[in-house]
């Protein structure tokens, strides 16, 4: 019976699979869609079918912003994040997983409690303190909440408490000191765990919207997400380009979750996250 009741099952997860695929899809393929449309609407309803598609959005969209110097900004500020989460969060999940030192579990347990800290509550005094150090409009303010992450080094720690601690008193033994386990032992056995963190990381900043809303003033400064809020008009919006913005902000995204997609899947395996 359970023999012949497979093939069945697994024909219904499939379908299953298969459904929630294209719901997932869906709003994705109608933005392009929309971007290419020319007049795009919303007015009438999603639609799948384009009569004589345009890239006329598009054209418009670096005309209407300067999205080279918009789209330099968001990269810079989302490579530095991710960069800095990776060396902070790895060295602070070395110092948890592996070395000794008093209240350490009491330490862990409230750094981890930061992450039910919702960044609303934080912003007004970030912003006084970027304010009382004149940094406020400045590639720093839009860096600064970012330099470290709880979750990262959470995940991190996952990832290093599962590497045998053999390995660590074997280089001991060889006159190895912490820096050097660090770095040339733990860090090559975590680079599941990294490419997790990383796109985690540059996901958060590229999409960041309400710190750099408050923080930036200068339009040379403006990031991607602050740049496509102005295509909004008080009355009237044009969709096209809207959605063809927001194509140009998923490419990015979607290009290094594909390129990491094996580690990302094998990190999370690694640190047991679900």
């Amino acid at each position: 019976m359970r023999e012949t009741s497979r093939p069945g099952a697994k024909l219904v997860m499939y379908a299953g699979l298969l459904v929630g695929a294209a719901i997932m899809l869906f709003p994705f393929l109608w933005t392009v869609i929309t971007s290419i449309t020319p007049g795009g609407s919303l007015s009438n309803g999603p639609t799948l079918f384009v009569k004589d598609p345009t890239l006329a959005a598009y054209e418009m969209l670096f005309k209407t912003l300067p999205m080279a110097q918009i789209v330099a900004n968001s990269l810079v500020i989302a490579v530095a994040s991710t960069l800095a989460q990776l060396l902070t969060g790895s060295m602070a999940a070395y110092a948890f997983a592996r070395l000794g030192f008093r209240l350490k579990g009491l330490v862990f347990g409230l750094y981890l409690a930061t992450l039910m800290v919702p960044l609303q509550v934080l912003v007004v005094p970030l912003f006084i303190e970027m304010k009382t150090f004149s940094l406020q409009d400045t590639y720093f303010a839009l860096l600064a909440p970012s330099l470290a992450s709880a979750f990262g080094v959470f995940l991190l720690k996952q990832a290093i408490e599962a590497v045998p601690r053999e390995l660590d008193e074997a280089a001991t033994l060889d006159g190895a000191s912490h820096l050097r386990i660090f770095s040339t032992v733990i860090l090559p056995l975590i680079r599941p765990g990294l490419a997790t963190v990383a796109v985690f990381a540059f996901m958060g900043s590229w999409n960041s919207f309400l710190w750099p809303l408050v923080v930036i003033r200068s339009p040379e400064l403006m990031t991607l997400p602050l740049g496509l809020d102005t295509l909004h008009g008080e009355h009237l919006t044009q969709w096209d380009v809207v959605m063809a913005g927001s194509v140009v902000s998923i490419v990015p995204i979607a290009l290094i979750y594909l390129f990491a997609q094996r580690h990302i899947i094998a990190g999370i395996a690694q640190t047991g996250i679900k």
